[in-house]
């Protein structure tokens, strides 16, 4: 019967669905047995099917690479889709990177995760797609060839812009047949963030998608218009952010901690055996805000990533080398360093500290469902924020380095 389904046409993959299981017919319990103390026999399994993607099927307890064809730069091009289908049924998880082609943290993170999973032993399957923007990746650069950004294209049109053709591709092609799913990133333009989720936490879906990560910081995030993560959640497939260290290099310590929120995350749905690697509680951070530069220089940070730092410290300093004169900048909360620019130079108003201040999760869920959302606000990558005496900018909570 499998192989007659294998050669019906046309098939997709909502021909099989997994939540629609189909259970084998099991014989009723042995009451001799049961009457005498006997354990009864297991349960035979459930009936897993072939999981079918992009015109393929793979068959349950094995692996699978395919191509994603992408059209982009003049030439046809495809980028590698690893499947692992298991053995025993339950969730699709995709696991995306490489959506701005210089965040290459994520490219590994997902090479990593995918590489080390067992078909036969996992339940469910995981979609691994280390390099969405190709083109990007190629050219070791975060945009397309025609200077857009892939994340502001989602879900995409078949008929639109060079970028919403490919985030129309991947979109209907991949997104589409997953129940969950983790799209990573790294700060850009300069700047490094600590391991952290970036989360709707209105949906209680996607909340509970970020218990799963273990001690991870999560901040609440509605996202920008064109994320992928916003169109997933929009087509009702729960999806977060996953923001890993900083652009164009290979921070293996930071790898490390993604890889094991991941693994925990498999166990959290049931799709991995063993005890999770990380049991700790997972601290939220809702309150979060950019530190800026109120004078134009050389910046010189003087704190860590994932520093805790007291009201009053200070973060680092802006060297005026024409006058030769130092402006202190300084941390206006209680808080945590979450990201920060790298030393470069900088202009008035640029965002140099990312600050956290730790929240309880019934906290931050509460705050979230009392935001009135300003999409203009929200949507803005360089908001000029209020630069003067006080260098704390409150109107963008993580407008400057949106995944």
């Amino acid at each position: 019967m499998l192989v007659a389904l294998l050669f019906v046409s046309p098939l997709r993959s909502q021909d099989f669905p997994l939540e629609l299981r189909v259970p084998v017919a099991v014989s009723p319990p042995n009451l001799v047995e049961l009457d005498q103390g006997v354990e009864p026999a297991p349960a035979a399994a459930e009936l897993v099917v072939p999981f079918s993607l992009l015109g393929r099927f793979v068959l349950p307890g094995t692996r699978m690479v395919l191509d994603l064809p992408f059209a982009g730069g003049g030439n046809d091009a495809s980028t590698p889709v690893t499947v692992i289908h298991g053995a025993r049924p339950g969730p699709v998880l995709c696991l995306a990177a490489g959506i701005h082609g210089d965040e290459i943290n994520g490219i590994e993170i997902v090479r990593r995760v995918a590489n080390a999973l067992q078909a036969e032993q996992i339940a469910g399957t995981v979609v691994a797609v280390p390099v969405v923007n190709l083109s990007g990746f190629q050219r070791g650069t975060r945009y397309l060839p025609d200077r857009r950004d892939l994340n502001r294209s989602f879900p995409g049109s078949r008929y639109g812009s060079m970028a919403s053709r490919i985030a129309h591709v991947f979109f209907d092609g991949i997104a589409r047949h997953c129940d969950a799913l983790i799209d990573f990133h790294t700060g850009s333009f300069d700047r490094s963030n600590l391991p952290q989720v970036r989360a709707d936490l209105r949906l209680p879906a996607v909340l509970q998608l970020a218990r799963g990560l273990g001690a991870t910081v999560v901040l609440h995030s509605p996202g920008s218009k064109g994320m992928l993560r916003l169109a997933a959640t929009a087509a009702g497939i729960p999806a977060l952010t996953f923001e890993v260290g900083a652009p164009a290099r290979l921070q293996v310590s930071e790898i490390e901690v993604a890889v094991a929120a991941i693994n925990g995350l498999l166990h959290h749905l049931g799709m991995s055996q063993g005890s999770p690697s990380d049991e700790a509680t997972q601290p939220i951070f809702y309150d979060s805000q950019w530190v800026r530069a109120n004078a134009g220089g050389l910046l010189i940070g003087e704190v860590a990533l994932g520093q805790r730092v007291q009201k009053g410290q200070r973060l680092g300093r802006v060297i005026d080398p024409i006058h030769n004169t130092e402006r202190v900048i300084m941390s206006p909360v209680f808080g945590r360093v979450l990201g920060m620019a790298q030393n470069q130079q900088v202009l008035p108003g640029f965002a140099a500290f990312h600050l956290g201040e730790e929240t309880s999760e019934q906290h931050a869920v509460e705050e979230a469902a009392a935001e009135i959302s300003d999409a203009a606000e929200d949507a803005s990558e360089e908001d000029g924020g209020r630069v003067g005496t006080e260098t704390l900018d409150r109107s963008a909570q993580i407008d400057e380095d949106v995944e």
